[in-house]
């Protein structure tokens, strides 16, 4: 290829990105402004000393990811931080994918399952958790009471959010609750885009209803899987509401994810530099392991590759 015809490629992709930068450029200074410049604040802050009352210092070179790491209680907290998301995200995928089957099959009063569905997603995450919470709080929430009449508990005093590891566990199962909309339609659109031909091919042909779903649905729902798996990801990884409510009165460090460690370095420690080193792992930890999902699972991959 002549330097010539390099060059006038080169030129024209250039006048084209000219041309395109009014309609873009709003895009792209949102972009900045609302990702970009927080995550480098974020980053600059973490080598920074910064005073309880907000006081730049200096320097303060490694000192904080120091600090953090010689922390007794953050081994304990990236364990259950682990947990956590890989419970909610795994069990949430595998209840969402049993509810999207359901709903992309007719039947009576579909409509008011869908619309049943999509409730959780509707209403606040806050109070959703706080409705929950106080259903089983010990002595009177109604929830601790039903358990009792059914038997399913001794005693209608039983602190489910009062301990660990029960308290975790509820906090599991809201934020599994919670999860599901979301997952559901992602998946259940994904469903609702296989060819009718393709199934009615398949049936010709003899392929069990389950072959089908295995060979020919599942691995056309590999985007929208990927797309809810990593969505997922983040938002259950970075989840601090449900947490803070269930779990967030617990003494010490016992229930806590590096969010609510986070929190609790800025708001009990007053140490805004160890927690912007925190915030730099996480954004670490979440770039790396939605990498090495994609790399594994290779959501873009084309179906009959």
């Amino acid at each position: 290829m002549s330097p010539v015809t390099t060059g006038g490629r080169r030129t024209s992709r250039a006048r084209d990105l000219l041309r395109a930068l009014p309609w873009i450029g709003p895009s792209l200074l949102l972009i900045v402004g609302v990702v970009f410049y927080p995550a480098v604040l974020m980053i600059v802050n973490s080598t920074r000393e910064i005073s309880q009352t907000g006081v730049d210092r200096g320097s303060a070179g490694l000192d904080n990811y120091t600090a953090l790491f010689d922390m007794p209680a953050l081994p304990g907290v990236l364990l259950r931080t682990v947990l956590w998301v890989s419970v909610v995200v795994v069990v949430t995928i595998v209840l969402s994918l049993a509810l999207a089957n359901l709903l992309n099959k007719a039947f009576p009063g579909r409509q008011f399952v869908r619309l049943a569905v999509i409730v959780p997603w509707a209403a606040s995450v806050v109070m959703t958790t706080t409705v929950i919470y106080y259903g089983l709080e010990p002595g009177y929430g109604i929830v601790q009471q039903f358990l009792y009449d059914i038997g399913l508990i001794d005693s209608p005093d039983f602190g489910f959010t009062k301990s660990m590891p029960s308290a975790f566990l509820v906090a599991i199962g809201i934020a599994i609750f919670v999860s599901l909309p979301f997952t559901t339609y992602t998946l259940l659109a994904g469903m609702q885009s296989v060819s009718p031909e393709l199934l009615e091919a398949a049936r010709i042909d003899g392929a069990s209803p389950r072959v089908t779903y295995f060979k020919i649905v599942l691995p056309h729902l590999r985007p929208a899987l990927a797309v809810a798996t990593i969505i997922n990801i983040i938002n259950v990884y970075n989840n601090f509401p449900i947490l803070s409510v269930v779990t967030g009165a617990l003494p010490g460090y016992d229930a806590d994810t590096t969010t609510t460690l986070m929190f609790k370095v800025l708001q009990d420690m007053r140490d805004s530099g160890m927690a912007s080193a925190l915030a730099v792992l996480n954004l670490i930890i979440v770039i790396v392991v939605i990498a090495v999902y994609i790399r594994i699972v290779k959501p873009l991959k084309a179906v009959d590759e």
